[in-house]
């Protein structure tokens, strides 16, 4: 990184804001850099929208290239900003058609969120994100868990409540201060030590999370306390003539500790310690010898402080790249952000898709091969039941049955994970080109993660081929299975030498053989046989396939963003949580509920769903969402159109219609009641299913 001073920069404006301040909780590290003429105040540069981090950390100023940095001023100088008026605001709001740009400490004082994660986005006074009020306690308030001061519980700017706990409030100042203390791998929930769900949320209302150890930690032999052992006799009466601190060990002058607290001790002559005993002091032999049954006082009884929907889940969990202050803008990125913008393609025009349920797959690779199918269409979805009977799909359920069709089509084989197969029908009828497409298409038009790509198939496209090392587990001709695992057995050249001969022919037929010279040579064969089998034959059903993939871009966005394709190709979709599944619907109300009615039936939707995440109903909150929606997972891009629940006053059965990811549920009933219709109700769509 480029050479600076810190000490000569506090006389000097940061040539973004404009300002000389220096203060890092509020504008981040302000350096001056002599031989570039340039002094920047750390978060002025991580926030402008006009640049990007094209270099490694080590290159130019935080990984921002300096001649980029130049081109940034000079972008800058030609914007005003809407708070001081004054040109240089090279920070804008993200908002879709909002023109607000300012400094980032006008934007700072004017209350503006700046999120530091993924694209660094900034939100303008009007635009930034809030957190929901809650109804049952707006007019109520407690202290800050940070600073102990008093907190009305209305979220705002300067207020903010903890997403995990409905117990903890907090001051945003209070929380950047915490935050900047506690890094990355310290900051959580001060009441139930939440890490994942708290950090998101916090870093979505603008706290910067610094990526680098505790302040506590960094500190140069800050614990050595903690490694010096207590050498000093405590008796009432020591009898050693040379002091309470004389220690010489093996004799009678040796300082022994209390084995219970080790924060007192004796010499062994001053309380007639033996051979081999332990010693305990007066105040834990006290307590030993009087033991009492204590029962814990209500106020620490945890169970009643933590929220159901404050447990940690995989979903937004925030990986560590390093340990440095530096954020990279360009690697991290969202895959609902990703299909998001791939989506933004699909037009308006529309194609309808008629489907067989018996035959998913079949019907629907002769609608994706008309002349005027076109992946860039809005698909509307018709399916013909067992009974002959036509209706309406939503994209997600069709992409359901679709995708899981695609994956037990012989153009795959394996168990949970796939790979490619070797299949003359399948190459002749060219169903891995379709098979790539139609998993590309189900991306972009909402439906729901593949999650059935082996590792070896993920990282064959993201990489050569030729250089990806398959595992044994990629194997699912149980011939070659046995074959391999023989030769992996051998231990005597003997024995190596004659599998070798045993599966002479199938080797010499593969190109896998090798002169076997030494036992050693057995993780060579097995390399070539695992090469060949898992990706040398199939070479040209991969190509095909990459190619299908290719359709709406998905393939040259999986090379770009590995990481965040890596969870919906090949991980299980993460368990759902009642937070995420309320979070998911909008709620409308008919219009003869009155305000009572609706905050009742809210509170009681929101309780079904936290009992049943706690197992206390007949049903899963994946039966819900299925229930709801036709499949049991949230698709990467989201569902389309977005899930809605219409509470009606009259008692009704809860009813679906999913094709367009509604509900209507009873607005105006008991728990009891809305519990038990929706346990039958949901019970019924899965006996339909």
């Amino acid at each position: 990184m480029s050479a600076s001073s810190s000490s000569s920069a506090g006389s000097l404006p940061c040539m973004l804001c404009g300002r000389t301040e220096d203060c890092i909780e509020k504008y981040g590290e302000k350096k001056t850099y002599r031989e570039h003429n340039l002094t920047l105040h750390y978060y002025c540069l991580l926030l402008s929208s006009g640049i990007w981090q094209r270099g490694n950390e080590n290159e130019g100023i935080y990984g921002f290239l300096v001649s980029d940095i130049k081109k940034e001023l000079s972008r800058a100088k030609k914007l005003k900003c809407c708070v001081c008026k004054g040109n240089g605001a090279s920070i804008g709001c993200v908002f879709p058609r909002c023109k607000r740009g300012y400094h980032f400490p006008c934007g700072s004082e004017k209350e503006c969120i700046f999120q530091f994660m993924d694209i660094f986005s900034s939100f303008c006074w009007e635009h930034r994100p809030v957190q929901k009020a809650l109804s049952t306690q707006s007019k109520e308030s407690s202290p800050c868990m940070i600073c102990l001061e008093n907190v009305d519980h209305v979220p705002s700017y300067h207020v903010l409540r903890g997403p995990c706990c409905k117990t903890s409030w907090y001051h945003r100042d209070c929380l950047q201060h915490q935050a900047l203390s506690a890094g990355l791998f310290f900051f959580r929930c001060t009441v139930c030590s939440n890490r994942d769900v708290f950090q998101a949320e916090m870093l979505r209302m603008g706290i910067h999370i610094p990526e680098r150890d505790a302040s506590w930690e960094l500190e140069e032999n800050a614990f050595q306390e903690l490694l010096v052992r207590h050498q000093r006799c405590d008796v009432s009466k020591c009898l050693c003539r040379d002091g309470r601190d004389y220690n010489i060990p093996e004799s009678k002058w040796e300082i022994v500790r209390c084995q219970c607290c080790g924060s007192s001790g004796t010499h062994i002559a001053c309380s007639s310690v033996e051979k081999n005993q332990t010693w305990e002091c007066t105040e834990c032999q006290s307590i030993i010898s009087t033991p009492v049954k204590r029962s814990h006082p209500k106020s620490l009884n945890w169970s009643e402080t933590l929220d159901n929907d404050g447990q940690p889940t995989p979903k937004c969990r925030r990986q560590s790249r390093t340990s440095k202050q530096v954020l990279l803008k360009q690697v991290q990125r969202h895959i609902s952000d990703i299909l998001r913008e791939l989506k933004s393609q699909i037009s308006h025009s529309a194609f309808t898709v008629k489907v067989q349920s018996k035959s998913v797959l079949n019907s629907s690779l002769r609608c994706f091969r008309k002349k005027s199918f076109s992946p860039w269409d809005s698909l509307q979805i018709t399916c013909t039941n067992n009974k002959g009977k036509m209706e309406n799909l939503s994209p997600s359920s069709y992409f359901k049955l679709l995708l899981d069709a695609v994956q037990n089509s012989y153009a795959f084989e394996g168990t949970e994970r796939k790979n490619l197969s070797l299949n003359l029908n399948a190459l002749n009828d060219d169903l891995y080109y379709e098979a790539g497409r139609m998993v590309a298409i189900a991306l972009v038009h909402g439906g729901p993660a593949p999650s059935f790509f082996s590792p070896t198939l993920f990282y064959c496209l993201i990489y050569d081929s030729h250089l990806v090392q398959p595992m044994l587990e990629d194997v699912a001709d149980p011939n070659v299975l046995q074959a391999i695992l023989k030769i992996q057995s051998c231990h005597r050249i003997s024995d190596l030498k004659a599998v070798t001969a045993q599966y002479y022919e199938y080797l010499e037929n593969t190109g896998t053989l090798r002169l076997i010279q030494t036992v050693s040579d057995k993780s060579i064969l097995v390399k070539n046989i695992l090469t060949y089998h898992v990706i040398g034959r199939v070479q040209e059903p991969l190509e095909r396939f990459k190619e299908g993939l290719r359709t709406l871009g998905i393939l040259e966005k999986i090379q770009t963003y590995p990481t965040a394709f890596w969870s919906v190709l090949c991980m299980k979709p993460e368990k759902l949580s009642a937070k995420a599944l309320a979070d998911l619907f909008t709620i409308s109300f008919h219009r003869s509920l009155r305000h009572d009615q609706q905050c009742n039936a809210v509170n009681v939707w929101e309780e079904y769903l936290e009992d049943t995440e706690d197992g206390a109903t007949s049903v899963s909150l994946e039966d819900i969402l299925s229930f709801a929606t036709g499949i049991d997972t949230i698709p990467p891009a989201g569902f389309e159109p977005p899930p809605t629940i219409l509470f009606h006053e009259s008692h009704i059965f809860p009813a679906t219609n999913k094709s367009t990811n509604s509900l209507e549920l009873p607005g105006d009933c008991s728990y009891e009641d809305f519990r038990n219709k929706m346990d039958k109700a949901v019970h019924a769509n899965k006996n339909r299913s």
